[in-house]
């Protein structure tokens, strides 16, 4: 009996070690394979402790810093072995003027984003340049995790803006594309989206799937759009390319009309950003 008690304590004493040791979490072949593709502009691990800038591999720091609160650090993430912890106030900025390669955009310019999240629910911004209020708008490539009003409820969406501001005749930016496959909350879930000029295109956990042309949420009667629009949602076109808008980069949350709000819950273990669509078979390598 004595044996039994014993063997049992050990067990969870193991179980309990292995939950709190981050090396044994820590993930550097993931992290080689990422700094390794072509188009790699910034890669944050998130390894740094609250009240430190979280700073990216890649070509340049991009130290990410900490606005309204500390974003306290998780020892669990499925890259270095830490995450950041997101809740309703505190988020990561890195001001417009110091971007650099960050701010993409152009004719035909594509882009990429990925991130490794924890989701615990409600509309969440991950990562990207994206302002809904500022001027009436500075938004230009952004990553989301469930937007619903326009069809993405609980699916990762990639946003893509050319003018920053809202998509006419709507109240609010229509151009994104959405998973058809549904986030999981309190999992650790692999999101990205990609656009290459024409497309953009949601991923999770590595995978692409279509979805077939739907009618899309709060379009019907419209000046030009009496029934609505109908298209897919994924891929979603859009030809019109990305903006240069100036926008901070923000993780976390962006600025809307009423303040700094879309705030993500959950952690978030990864998060990179390239200067040209990936493929699909990049994206699997990567997941």
């Amino acid at each position: 009996m004595i044996f039994r008690s014993l063997f049992v304590l050990f067990l969870l004493s193991a179980f309990v070690s292995f939950g709190k040791t981050p090396a044994l979490k820590r993930n550097p072949e993931l992290i080689s394979k990422i700094k390794s593709t072509s188009g790699l502009v910034a890669l944050w691990d998130f390894k740094e402790e609250a009240g430190k800038a979280r700073k990216a591999y890649g070509q340049g720091k991009y130290p990410l810093k900490e606005q309204k609160g500390l974003v306290p650090r998780v020892e669990e993430g499925p890259l270095s072995g830490y995450s950041a912890l997101f809740r309703d106030s505190a988020f990561l900025i890195l001001p417009n003027s110091k971007t650099g390669k960050l701010n993409i955009y152009g004719k035909n310019q594509g882009v990429t984003v990925m991130a490794w999240v924890k989701w615990e629910g409600k509309t969440g911004f991950v990562g990207g340049m994206w302002n809904e209020y500022a001027s009436g708008g500075k938004r230009q490539y952004g990553l989301f995790v469930s937007l619903p009003y326009y069809n993405g409820a609980d699916q990762v969406c990639g946003h893509i803006s050319n003018s920053g501001k809202p998509t006419p005749p709507f109240p609010y930016s229509i151009d994104y594309s959405a998973s058809k496959q549904n986030v999981e909350k309190g999992h650790w879930q692999f999101i990205a989206f990609t656009y290459d000029g024409q497309y953009i295109c949601s991923y999770l956990n590595g995978e692409f799937e279509t979805r077939e042309p739907e009618l899309i949420d709060h379009t019907k009667g419209f000046p030009g759009y009496s029934e609505g629009i109908i298209h897919s949602k994924n891929p979603y076109f859009y030809p019109d390319d990305m903006g240069n808008n100036g926008s901070d980069f923000t993780v976390g949350a962006v600025l809307l009309a009423r303040g700094m709000g879309n705030y993500f819950r959950g952690q978030i273990g990864g998060l990179a950003v390239f200067d040209r669509a990936l493929s699909g078979e990049e994206i699997r390598r990567l997941k």
